[in-house]
């Protein structure tokens, strides 16, 4: 595959985009990328033609890698297709030269056919080429090209408050030491370094059942697992699907050691109850991991007593695109678990909790305030791509001396972190991290939207779910028709992963005399903590305020 990319033109310092599905080809893409210097950008297969020609023109990158197909939850997912409508963009108009394509089935069995295909890319054609063939007349040796610790490894965009895609750039050789010792000791992994028994009771198998479309992807799928000489599973659609026992099957015909999930698969599998997991023997686990938000109690309880069968650690880890792997987590059979908590931080990060209006350490706990590091560490993203001057303004300028994580914590009498959520316009739904200027935007490019305010409430399985307030130009009724619309316009703009939970057509938004709109007021509404309103007083329009409390008590009745 590394040279299947040199004879497409790829060179060291390249941006190769890959847009595929969780099948083996794309863990291998990526280390072909980064067996000869070049820079992949992973874009998770959730996401649409917008947000897949946003994140191209940011990175001027000339190849993308797809597949025909992919497939979730038994539906076919037409990736090349969507691919086509990203490049066909005007602000994508020559910059992508060349499409590798991975072979795929569609829903009915038919097959996509290179057949000389060519996308119009606005300003020329673009050569599609299929990989199989590509690959299959390469040689099998290709001379990895040497990398300075410094230069890139790879570029992930994560959501920004302003709506702007930022492209964080990770380097080669901090990223490659921080995934290996975060993942051997997070998850208390010995290396293999050789063929070893697979019945051996010391063998770990490891499975982390993310995207690698996403940091954990990236991390705790291809390059820890990896440098540490262990196997690692790759997994494909959802965790229901075609039935609620996916997961355990997997663990006991593959006799897992090690399974790290996110806290919203945990809850959307307690819904079922516990009889499919006690249909399966699970007694290979010893370590449990949760990532992507904060487990609450209950479902941390669930994962120990019944999948764990309370034999396992549970590592509950923090950490973030930006810092490139764990940061805080319980060390399995070390650190004492609470849980809810992601404990203490791993080793030589130096963590700290702020005044979020000072800027000053708080040095006596408990305390509650923002979440910052001390220290510089070796997984830490460099820099946003093009843009060093956003990189210092969102990590670096709010508290001078200090990384800023954007997140609020409190720590305990233990001195325990527990991270309260995120303190910037950045939703965390299912772990994915979404601005809610992102979802905006998506929402105003709807002819019938003049304005609309997104805001985040409390979801039983998301965690975190969007809640959506829009204006309509005059002229627009109010209809289930608009709003049906409406969830097609962010869905379609960013990706199906960011539908809203809830869109609520008004007349007009709660601003103050000078025209800020007071989300906070929103926030409140929507998680229906209208008893704690605060001041209202000071709006242009009082009244608006119980025309939305009612507005969104009649959608969640609706929904009964």
């Amino acid at each position: 595959m590394a040279n299947a990319l040199r004879a497409s033109g790829v060179r060291k310092g390249d941006v190769v985009t890959l847009y595929m599905p969780m099948v083996p080809e794309l863990a291998m893409t990526m280390l072909a990328c980064a067996r000869i210097g070049a820079v992949h950008s992973v874009i998770f297969a959730g996401f649409g033609a917008d947000a897949i020609a946003d994140r191209v023109r940011d990175a001027s990158s000339r190849w993308i890698v797809t597949a025909a197909f992919g497939s979730r939850g038994g539906r076919a997912l037409p990736l090349k297709s969507i691919c086509d409508a990203a490049i066909s963009k005007e602000r994508c108009a020559g910059i992508v030269k060349k499409v590798l394509v991975f072979d795929g089935k569609g829903a009915d069995g038919d097959k996509w056919e290179a057949g000389g295909s060519v996308v119009s890319g606005g300003g020329g054609g673009v050569q599609v080429v299929r990989m199989t063939d590509l690959v299959a007349a390469q040689r099998p040796v290709c001379p990895c090209v040497w990398m300075d610790a410094e230069d890139p490894l790879f570029i992930l965009y994560t959501s920004g408050s302003t709506g702007r895609p930022k492209g964080l750039v990770h380097t080669t050789g901090g990223y490659a030491l921080f995934a290996m010792h975060t993942t051997a000791n997070s998850f208390g992994l010995a290396q293999q370094t050789g063929p070893t028994d697979p019945n051996s009771p010391n063998r770990d198998v490891y499975a982390c059942v993310a995207d690698a479309g996403w940091i954990t992807g990236h991390t705790y799928i291809v390059y820890g697992p990896l440098l540490n000489g262990l196997s690692t599973f790759m997994f494909e659609s959802t965790p229901v699907y075609p039935d609620p026992g996916r997961y355990w099957d997997m663990v006991q015909r593959h006799k897992i050691t090690v399974f790290y999930t996110a806290p919203t698969a945990i809850r959307s599998l307690m819904r079922f109850g516990d009889e499919a997991p006690k249909k399966y023997d699970l007694r290979s686990l010893r370590v449990l991991g949760t990532v992507g938000e904060p487990i609450n109690p209950a479902a941390w309880k669930w994962y120990y007593d019944v999948i764990g069968g309370g034999r396992c650690s549970v590592v509950d880890t923090y950490w973030q695109t930006e810092t490139g792997g764990h940061v805080i987590t319980n060390l399995p059979g070390i650190t004492p678990m609470k849980p809810g908590s992601c404990t203490l931080p791993c080793y030589g990060i130096e963590v700290v909790v702020l005044d979020a209006s000072t800027g000053k350490e708080i040095l006596d706990s408990p305390a509650e305030g923002v979440l910052a590091i001390k220290q510089p560490w070796p997984g830490m993203a460099r820099t946003c791509l093009g843009d060093h001057e956003r990189y210092l303004t969102v990590y670096m300028r709010p508290y001078p001396g200090y990384y800023f994580s954007g997140d609020g914590c409190r720590r305990d009498e233990e001195g325990y972190i527990w991270i309260t959520g995120r303190v910037d316009d950045v939703l965390n739904v299912s772990g994915h991290r979404i601005g809610t200027a992102e979802v905006e935007s998506a929402l105003v490019a709807h002819p019938a939207v003049a304005q609309a305010a997104v805001v985040g409430y409390p979801h039983d399985v998301k965690g975190q779910g969007i809640c959506c307030f829009t204006t309509l130009v005059e002229g627009y009724p109010e209809t289930d028709a608009l709003v049906k619309e409406l969830y097609m316009s962010v869905r379609t703009h960013i990706g199906p992963f960011a539908s809203p939970d809830m869109i609520i057509p008004t007349g007009a938004l709660p601003m103050t005399r000078s025209g800020k709109i007071m989300r906070r007021i929103l926030r409140k509404i929507a998680s229906g903590e209208t008893d704690s309103m605060g001041d209202i007083t000071t709006l242009l329009d009082p009244s608006i305020v119980d025309d939305l409390i009612l507005k969104v008590e009649k959608f969640q009745k609706s929904k009964m």
